[in-house]
């Protein structure tokens, strides 16, 4: 800042044993790296910022980084691409990080496997896209009456009926005891899941707290009470051991007098396992019940 007001521009520093890079883009966003590794590179470093930039804007998208409307709210945001920042700081086995190039292997037919590809999106409905991978044919001028009008005009009344879900995830009407503040469904076998934290409409807490509440749980009874896999159980001389594995836990967060504190119910049935968020007004001694009778209801789903 103080090179700036004096129409110099300083883009790099060193002490005795750290590099300091700097890197403005956009006239918005400032990235600073301090390096303390021996011989680094100001190149290196300087090509560090341009992938951590192009991280931010991947995750969270160039017109929030170049306007910036509210700055609490776009920190929040930019948590989303601390994973793939890690990711760029380790030693990588590649060199593309440097050179900014695809890193390619010469395999002994390589023009076989060089056919363009190209990726598509076509609109189906407002909000609803569909995205293709496809090869160089047919030409973008018949995709729509060949793929849209042929194979998806009979679905997009079905597809319709979709959009308004958003969040809930399950269909309007769908039978849910009024306690459940959110719930996730596994089908363990199958790896796929039901999540949803507004099951039944807005009721404290907030859909963030409820999203936090569930993740872990999930952590606890998946890391100290359930089999990772559900598949069946090995014949080893340790029987007792088999017979006591548990098949359903709950969580009180407060105090258990109704009205008071949230509710946690975790049950696994065969290659399925349901954990509910209920209100505090659920008693504790009916939620093997709920969850059970919940479980039954959401089978033929999932």
């Amino acid at each position: 800042m103080f090179g700036q007001n004096l129409e110099v521009q300083l883009s790099s520093a060193k002490t005795e044993n750290t590099t300091v890079v700097w890197k403005s883009f956009h006239d918005s966003i400032t990235l600073i790296v301090l390096s303390s590794e021996e011989g680094i590179s100001e190149l290196r470093l300087e090509r560090l910022l341009q992938m951590v930039f192009g991280a931010m804007v991947l995750l969270v998208g160039l017109e929030e980084l170049t306007n910036i409307r509210n700055v609490e709210r776009l920190k929040k945001d930019l948590r989303a691409s601390y994973c793939l920042i890690d990711s760029f700081l380790g030693d990588s086995e590649l060199i593309g990080d440097l050179t900014q190039c695809v890193d390619c292997v010469i395999p002994p037919e390589g023009s076989l496997l060089q056919v363009p590809h190209r990726l598509l999106t076509l609109t189906l409905l407002p909000s609803l896209e569909l995205c293709l991978l496809c090869g160089p044919s047919p030409p973008l001028s018949q995709l729509y009456p060949q793929l849209l009008e042929r194979c998806w005009q009979p679905l997009l009344d079905p597809l319709r009926a979709c959009l308004p879900l958003g969040p809930r995830a399950l269909p309007s009407g769908f039978p849910l005891h009024t306690d459940i503040l959110g719930l996730l469904l596994l089908h363990l076998e199958l790896k796929r899941c039901l999540f949803t934290v507004e099951p039944l409409g807005d009721k404290e807490p907030s859909p963030e707290q409820r999203r936090r509440l569930l993740r872990n749980f999930y952590t606890l009874v998946t890391s100290t009470h359930f089999p990772p896999e559900p598949g069946p159980p090995e014949k080893t001389e340790d029987e007792v051991y088999q017979a006591q594995l548990p098949r359903a836990c709950y969580l009180v967060l407060g105090t258990e007098e109704p009205g008071k504190g949230v509710r946690l119910v975790a049950l696994q049935l065969g290659v399925r396992r349901l954990l509910l968020l209920l209100s505090p007004q659920s008693p504790s001694h009916g939620l093997r019940s709920l969850a059970t009778h919940t479980l039954h209801a959401l089978t033929p789903l999932l």
